[in-house]
């Protein structure tokens, strides 16, 4: 009697279906890789416009009043609607501060509106793209190798990804948050003061940028 042979069914996937499984998961990861990578360099050319903008608007209120935005002592007698006068003694200090906003955006150097006031708000100093208010001032609150000694500076404010920090400091500067025009700086805007050991190694003055650290800060030397 002839034997009848009874083949068994194969389970699972052959090489050529695990191989196209696993070019699909490639190409989406690449895809997820690069739109990351495209929405950093986005956020970063916004910050390094936000700053190239405001330092561009210092320098002009600077050559057409011969005065500091902020620091102006005849600001509310030679500029339309601005409200606070500075006491003109060559450097941004204390509520002058806050005074620029008024000086720059009432002499049209700034987009917005932003009103004196001795508490700081939406309605007196613009923010950063991260919600934290920028500071435009003379003082020696930023990292240095040594004592910092006072200068004018913009702050960038906190909240910004220490990733972000990294990238904007390798585009326009030295990459280094203790040398240079860019500086780390712990500038709370009256939120939370950002880690200065979070945020860069406090001996080599490396951005630590692969910490996925929130909370950083820069100061831009003028």
């Amino acid at each position: 009697m002839p034997r009848i042979r009874i083949q068994k069914k194969q389970s699972g996937f052959t090489l050529i279906e695990i191989a196209i499984v696993l070019v699909i998961i490639g190409l989406l990861l690449g895809g997820i890789l690069k739109g990351q990578e495209l929405i950093t360099s986005a956020r970063v050319r916004n910050i390094i416009a936000q700053l190239d903008g405001t330092k561009a608007a210092f320098f002009g209120f600077q050559d057409r009043y011969r005065a500091l935005p902020g620091d102006f002592n005849k600001a509310t007698t030679q500029i339309a609607d601005a409200t606070e006068d500075g006491n003109g003694d060559g450097q941004i200090t204390g509520n002058e501060a806050i005074a620029v906003w008024d000086h720059l955006s009432h002499a049209g150097f700034i987009n917005g509106t932003y009103v004196f006031n001795a508490t700081e708000s939406t309605t007196t100093t613009p923010n950063n793209p991260y919600g934290a208010r920028l500071q435009l001032i003379y003082d020696d609150e930023y990292a240095d190798t040594g004592t910092p000694t006072a200068r004018t500076n913009l702050k960038t404010g906190p909240q910004i990804p220490v990733n972000i920090l990294a990238e904007i400091d390798r585009k326009i500067d030295d990459g280094n948050a203790l040398r240079g025009a860019i500086r780390f700086s712990a500038y709370a805007a009256g939120g939370t003061t950002p880690t200065a050991a979070n945020c860069y190694d406090t001996t080599t003055g490396e951005w630590k940028a692969g910490t996925g650290e929130t909370n950083c800060g820069a100061a831009v030397l003028f």
